[in-house]
């Protein structure tokens, strides 16, 4: 059991860092739009659903389109709002409801970038697993992006332990992400069920079409409170863990419109064939992955959880997602490697900011996420400023040096909306800047942004901090406000 994997592992010296290495492998999204359309397993309501693609550093958000002004929430782990019969997100007025089936099919498809529009506050159930969301994906194609995806190796154990409901989860360092479920519900029919994926690769056929379980009780129950109203017994096994009357199967054949309903001999209710013989553990498995990607960033670690559940997944993803900020300081100077592809490069620049020559201070940029961009300027002594900026002794000015961060900055408050060629960004506020060494000619500068919290009401709080190599040379922090173009 797990407490004995972390026993065997806790003796381990532990090193507080979060190393920021590239995979070698590139951002993905999908080469077409593509859209679904199913049943709402709570409000039993038709939802259609359309993934788009998106920018590299989109990450993935949803948007309500039935709503007034669209709005749009961010998949994570901060906007989560209810973990009672599955996980929903919301933030705005947006509120989005059974989720992890979608995310796990994008994880383990290697989907990072995709806005996923829904008209309903749910998305489809399908039949109860990520086989659906995963041949819309495969019909659309997937698209290998021009930016790294950045993986966080996790070097230290993180451990979660829930003694209310005896949830006990571990993420122990790993050259790549590895999960291992181990259920036990005090049934006889299911008993003790483990899975594991050992590699992403294996989603698509070891867990990504097993489908969600629930007990003939709790189907009674959500029945007799009519909350399950798009339920049906194509989209999940039901476990038989008691006696029941053929009473009781003829009123469950009538409500599901079903002929008959039997009692299979190893305690399954005969809607669905099993995939597997440990399809719950392995569907426990599919919920770890879609409830784990909440944490925000990709990651390197072996998973081991004991008795999952949505609750304590969003929980341990949030302690994960500390965990990743608070060290990531210790990795957080950006490294230069000019023959790095470019995320975007000084063509898609100029088309993306309305700064042109001679006032454009980014000339590419290489790395771009929803919370963070890495932008680089070459200082050169052909620069305009330096003919009246000591043109005997060159040096960069500070107040340039800012506007190059803002600059920066722009780009990174533009990703972070559906339709960014309708908007421009106005700073507001310049605070705490600190000139801690020269820039001059023959200098590389390496601008980074870190969004200091969500983007609110369209105003935009970034800090920015801008390197020569290893050496920090300026850092500030900057408030933007994002405004469309037709109301300014």
């Amino acid at each position: 059991m797990i407490e004995d994997i972390f026993s065997k592992v806790e003796g381990k010296k532990k090193s507080e860092t979060v190393h920021l290495a590239h995979t070698g492998q590139y951002q993905q999204t999908l080469k077409s739009a593509v859209s679904l359309r199913g049943v709402g397993l709570h409000t039993g309501k038709m939802v259609n659903m359309t993934m788009r693609p998106a920018n590299p550093g989109f990450g993935i958000r949803f948007q309500r389109i039935d709503l007034p002004e669209k709005p749009v929430v961010k998949a994570d782990a901060d906007y989560v709002v209810d973990t009672s019969r599955g996980t929903t997100i919301e933030f705005n007025g947006a509120r989005i409801s059974t989720i992890e089936h979608t995310m796990a099919a994008l994880v383990g498809l290697g989907i990072d970038n995709l806005l996923i529009e829904v008209d309903g506050p749910e998305v489809p159930i399908l039949d109860g697993s990520a086989s659906m969301f995963m041949d819309a994906i495969d019909s659309a194609g997937i698209e290998e992006q021009d930016a790294k995806r950045i993986v966080f190796t996790i070097d230290s154990n993180i451990h979660f332990y829930d003694p209310v409901k005896n949830v006990d989860m571990l993420a122990i360092p790993s050259a790549e992400y590895q999960v291992t479920t181990l259920i036990d519900f005090n049934s006889p029919v299911l008993g003790t069920q483990h899975a594991s994926l050992k590699h992403l690769s294996e989603f698509r056929s070891e867990i990504g079409p097993c489908r969600t379980f629930c007990f003939l009780h709790e189907l009674e129950y959500l029945l007799d409170t009519n909350l399950i109203k798009g339920g049906d017994l194509s989209n999940a096994i039901v476990v038989v863990d008691k006696i029941v009357s053929q009473e009781e199967l003829d009123r469950l054949a009538k409500v599901f419109n079903k002929q008959k309903i039997e009692v299979k001999q190893e305690g399954i209710l005969n809607n669905v064939q099993l995939h597997f013989t440990n399809e719950p553990a392995r569907h426990k498995l599919l919920d770890v992955i879609g409830d784990l990607s909440l944490v925000g960033f990709n990651i390197n670690a072996h998973i081991i959880a004991s008795r999952p559940g949505h609750a304590s997944n969003v929980e341990f993803a949030k302690k994960i997602k500390q965990y990743i900020k608070k060290n990531r300081h210790l990795s957080d100077i950006p490294q230069y490697d000019p023959s790095q592809q470019a995320v975007y490069d000084i063509n898609h620049i100029t088309r993306a900011l309305p700064h042109k020559f001679p006032f454009l201070f980014v000339d590419k940029v290489i790395e771009l996420s929803d919370n963070h961009v890495v932008g680089i300027k070459n200082v050169t002594y052909n620069e305009q400023f330096f003919q009246g900026h000591f043109p005997g002794n060159p040096v960069m000015p500070g107040v340039i040096q800012v506007e190059a961060l803002a600059q920066t900055g722009g780009i990174l408050a533009m990703n972070n909306i559906p339709d960014p060629e309708n908007y421009d960004t106005y700073f507001l506020k310049i605070d705490k800047v600190k000139f801690k060494h020269v820039v001059r000619p023959g200098d590389t500068l390496i601008l980074k942004m870190d969004l200091l919290n969500p983007i609110r009401r369209g105003i935009c709080e970034m800090r920015g901090t801008a390197y020569v190599g290893n050496k920090l040379v300026t850092e500030a922090e900057l408030v933007a406000q994002i405004v469309r173009k037709d109301k300014k």
